[in-house]
C-alpha cells in the first residue's frame, strides 16, 4: 500500500530538485568564501571588458576632436581620470556583487538545509515502515 505522506514528500523533494533547488544545490557545494570570490573574479573581468568597450565608444564618438587636438592634449590627467574612473566603477560594482552573492549564498544554504531536513524526514518514514514490517518498534528521532 502506498503511504500518501511519503509520496507527497517525495513529490515535493523532486520538484525542489528539478526547479527551485537546482541552482541552490550547485551553490551549496562551494564554501561561502570561494563562491563570493568567484563572483568577484567574474565581476573584475566583466567590468574590465565593459569599461574598455565604453572607452572605445567614447573615443570613436570623439575621434574628430581627438585627431584635431592630438598635439594639444595633456595625456597624464586624461589617463589618470580614466584609471580613477575605472577603479571607481570597479569598486561600486564589487560592493554590489559581494552583497548580492553573499545574500544569494545565505538563501541557498538555508534552502538546502530545509531540503536535507525533509530528506531526513523521508528516511525516517522509510525506517519506520521497515521496522514495523520486521516487528520492531519504530525508532524515535531526537529533535
Amino acid at each position: 500500500m502506498i503511504d500518501e505522506r511519503r509520496l507527497r514528500l517525495m513529490i515535493r523533494l523532486a520538484r525542489y530538485e528539478q526547479k527551485d533547488g537546482k541552482e541552490d544545490l550547485k551553490i551549496s557545494k562551494y564554501y561561502r568564501r570561494d563562491y563570493v570570490g568567484f563572483a568577484l573574479l567574474k565581476n573584475l573581468f566583466l567590468v574590465t571588458v565593459a569599461y574598455a568597450l565604453l572607452l572605445a565608444v567614447i573615443v570613436v564618438y570623439n575621434l574628430d576632436f581627438l585627431v584635431d587636438h592630438l598635439n594639444d592634449l595633456n595625456l597624464r590627467p586624461l589617463l589618470a581620470a580614466v584609471i580613477l574612473g575605472y577603479l571607481f566603477v570597479l569598486g561600486i560594482y564589487s560592493v554590489i556583487v559581494y552583497t548580492v552573492s553573499s545574500l544569494r549564498y545565505a538563501r541557498a544554504q538555508k534552502s538546502v538545509k530545509a531540503y536535507y531536513g525533509k530528506l531526513d524526514t523521508l528516511a525516517g518514514l522509510y525506517d519506520g515502515k521497515r521496522n514495523r514490517a520486521a516487528g520492531k518498534p519504530a525508532r524515535r528521532r531526537a529533535k
